[in-house]
């Protein structure tokens, strides 16, 4: 009788603690969550921005950016509860590009710190944008003296998050794919 072979994506469910993720590689759940996450991101970020500035839809803009800012907050706190209680580093194990003797000086330990590096202050300019712009903004927003400091503060809010994703799709794949 022949053995019956399981695909590989199941096999590693059962080496890896936390829930497999399902995009075919080492990553978890929560980590395949938010990579795809980002991809929807930074697309909406970008036309949310187009069209407050060029098609003046202040209201569409303040929507777009509760629902990412509500879809992100739950995807990073529910990716974070993952992170302390299964870890990364078995994962990223098999890398080529992953030393645990030297976690943060291989390349996988450097794109992470780069990663944080974007990640930690863009989401806390990203909150003061927000709540900036709740506080300052009309229910119905239209432009006023914050105008200025929001689309200034906003840009960077917007290229932080941009540099977020690219970072962390780059740590993603030298740690979780890379083979």
């Amino acid at each position: 009788m022949d053995k019956l072979e399981l695909p590989q994506v199941i096999v590693l469910a059962d080496s890896y603690r936390g829930i497999q993720g399902f995009l075919g590689g080492r990553a978890s759940l929560m980590l395949d969550v938010v990579f795809l996450t980002m991809f929807v991101v930074v697309p909406v970020l970008a036309a949310s921005v187009y069209l407050v500035k060029y098609r003046r839809q202040f209201q569409l803009h303040k929507a777009l950016q509760l629902l990412m800012a509500s879809v992100l907050l739950a995807a990073v706190l529910l990716f974070e509860i993952d992170m302390r209680l299964n870890g990364w580093e078995q994962r990223a194990d098999p890398s080529p590009y992953f030393d645990p003797a030297h976690k943060w000086t291989c390349p996988v330990g450097i794109s992470l710190i780069v990663h944080l590096s974007f990640a930690v202050p863009t989401l806390l300019l990203w909150i003061y944008v927000v709540v900036q712009a709740l506080r300052k903004f009309s229910r119905a927003p239209q432009p006023g003296s914050h105008s200025r400091s929001h689309a200034r503060t906003g840009w960077l809010a917007a290229g932080g998050m941009t540099m977020t994703a690219v970072t962390g799709w780059i740590f993603y794949w030298l740690a979780f794919v890379a083979t």
